[in-house]
Parts: structure tokens; sequence; C-alpha cells
């Protein structure tokens, strides 16, 4: 098939889904290194890039493999690569770079139970602080968290939309079980697609600096090969991107590269509620987790408590706004993730007064339905 705008109905694999997403969005290059539970997306982008006029190179590394995607989307290609926990560790420094250059950017992250090699063959959500965290410094990130093959081919796009609008690497944060599940998706026509392109600036050549920033703290591009002049570095740097090493260039950069993405928050965070209005308690997942939890909700909502839920898709910007609001009026929160507690801790950071019940699970496995009706029934009875 030679056609981007492969569409229809298909009984896939979220993995391909993901893959089949990025071409829609415009992906032309993928540069990746083989890991388990991520491969597939590798395999399909390596048979349909070349399909497309695009390139697949599978590098030495997972660290060279990050270093080509930012180079590719200098040069002006859309771009991503997929790993796992592991592979993510060694890109991490070269994330760091593409959030300092501001370079648009997809990373997918197939979780699988860590630490260490872990459970390659099998799934957790394990890495959620490692995507905000994991490279060093201060900066913002986005990363969002499909549930199903179906979402996972929507927050593709999204990701790519969101790359080039707030020009930054973009997470998405899929984990072996939405990889490896085949559901139907359906492929909407590419030009039926909302597909945000690159935003190049209008000004003449001699008037352009490549970070200089007039209304939304995000830089606009210029074309490579059409007589602009631009740097771009690693190093603190100032609007014509050139290295310059005081605490006054340092502050307004570092505070640049947050505000991008906090000032634009509420129009980056998606999130998904059901029943909150006159909640008891709040049970709040994200990824395959959301797919879980629903007959313990079922249950207790039998036994009279009130139960509302809460569904993260994007996770990073964290929707603390929304968790406060809710905190306000409700017994408490119920987390339930696939990790020993990690965005646990922002619904507790956000929650203050309220109770935050963790449901914590290190991967390999899935929460029992009990466990879970039990945090909902001692959260309901915490007041």
């Amino acid at each position: 098939m030679r056609k981007s705008d492969l569409h229809g109905e298909f009984f896939i694999q979220g993995n391909i889904a993901c893959a089949e997403a990025a071409l829609a969005a415009g992906c032309r290059f993928f540069g990746g290194y083989p890991i388990t539970p991520a491969s597939e997306i590798a395999e399909r982008m390596a048979y349909r890039l070349p399909q497309l006029d695009g390139v697949f190179v599978q590098f030495e590394d997972e660290i060279a493999s990050m270093a080509s995607i930012l180079g590719a989307s200098w040069a002006g290609a859309k771009s991503m690569t997929s790993s796992s926990g592991p592979g993510i560790s060694l890109m991490l420094e070269n994330i760091g770079l593409g959030i300092m250059m501001e370079t648009p950017c997809v990373i997918v992250n197939v979780q699988r139970g860590s630490p260490s090699t872990g459970l390659p063959t099998s799934w957790g959500q394990s890495d959620m602080m490692q995507a905000r965290w994991g490279s060093h410094g201060d900066f913002a990130v986005i990363a969002l968290c499909p549930k199903s093959p179906q979402e996972y081919f929507d927050l593709t796009v999204k990701a790519f939309n969101l790359s080039e609008q707030y020009r930054l690497p973009v997470f998405v944060m899929s984990d072996a079980v939405v990889g490896h599940m085949t559901e139907k998706v359906y492929i909407p026509p590419v030009d039926e697609l909302e597909i945000i392109e690159r935003k190049y600036t209008s000004k003449k050549p001699q008037d352009y600096l490549p970070y200089e920033c007039e209304f939304d703290a995000v830089p606009d591009f210029a074309k490579a090969g059409d007589g602009y002049r631009y740097h771009t570095t690693g190093l603190t740097h100032d609007e014509r991107g050139y290295p310059v090493m005081t605490e006054e260039c340092h502050v307004k950069l570092v505070n640049r590269l947050i505000n991008k993405i906090k000032l634009h928050a509420d129009d980056i965070i998606m999130i998904e509620e059901k029943d909150t209005e006159d909640a008891e308690v709040i049970v709040v997942s994200y990824g395959i987790t959301s797919r879980i939890v629903f007959p313990a909700i079922k249950i207790m909502k039998k036994k009279g408590i009130k139960v509302g839920y809460l569904r993260l898709i994007t996770v990073w910007p964290f929707p603390e706004e929304r968790i406060r609001q809710l905190a306000s009026k409700v017994n408490g929160f119920v987390v339930v993730e696939l990790n020993m507690g990690q965005v646990c801790l922002e619904v507790e950071r956000c929650a203050k007064n309220a109770v935050t019940k963790l449901v914590p699970h290190p991967g390999g496995g899935m929460p029992q339905v009990e466990t879970i009706t039990q945090a909902i029934q001692e959260v309901a009875d915490a007041r």
C-alpha cells in the first residue's frame, strides 16, 4: 500500500495503530532500536515509511536514536522514536537536549514491569515520573496516556500536534497491554484529521532571531535552506541561540521553557469524568488501569456509595486545578496504578485535606477488584 491516507476500520494491535497514526500525522523519519514490548512500532514503520518516501533507521542504541530524531526534526521532518523503560533511560540526556533546543518530536514509551530489565514481555506503568523528571534540570513536559488501540491512534496524532504547537518532545505513555491489545480501530482519511503543521517565521532573514518570542512563549522556526541563519545549542542561550553564561539569561530561558506549557495547561490537559459532581469518592486512573476499575465502581454504587471516575488522559501537565476543585467536596480519592504510587503522590499533593488512598501494583498483573472496592470503602468511611 503506497498511500499515506490508509483509512477505514481495522482490527489491529495498539502498537500498529500508533505507527499508522504517526504516518497520518506526517511523520517521515523514525529512528529507533528494538525493545520489547515496543518493537512492533519500529517494525511497522520500517515497512511503511519507504512506501511514503520516508526514512527508517535502526541505530546502534537508544542514545543515537534520540539524537537522530532531534536532527531530523531540525531538518524539517516530523520525527518519532519508540522504546520502553530501559531504552528511555538511555534517551534521557538527549530528551533534555530536545527540550532545551525546543525540538518537536514524539517519544512513545510502551511501559513494562520495572526496574532494570524487569518484565520485558509484561506490563506496567512504572515510568510516569521518569517522563516528568527523568532528564536533569527544571522543565515542563507533555505526556498522554491511551487506554485503547483507538485512543492510541488518536493520542499519537495529538502528540505530533502538541509537539509542533509548543516545540518540545512529547511523550505517549502506553503500556504492554494497550500496545499488544487488538481491537477495532477507525482510521479516518488524512484530510479529516486535525493536523497542526510547523509554524514558520514570516520575518525576513535579516530580522529573524531563532528564539525570539512575541506572544505565546513559543518561537517560530525558519526553513532550512531559505537563507536564514540560526544557531541552536543545549547550553543556556539568548534569542540568537548563542550561548550566554549569565544568571539573567538562564532565569529568562528556563522560565520561558516552563511557562510555554504552564500558561497553556488549560488548552493541553485532557481528562474524562463520570459522576464526579455529587461523588463521595473519586477513583483516579489512567491508561490500562482505567479499564479495570469499573467492576469495583459498579459494586460500590450498588452498596449506596457515590463513586465518581476521573481518568487522566493528559498526565503531564498534571490537572492539579481540577483535583483541587474536586477535593473540596469529596471524602477523597482512590488512585489505581501499575506502579507503587507515582501519580498518587501528585493527587495527594493537590488534594490537601481530602483522603488519598493508593491501590498499587508493581506490574505483571492487575489489582484485584476486591482490593479496589476495599479502598473505596475505606475512603467513604474516612469522614
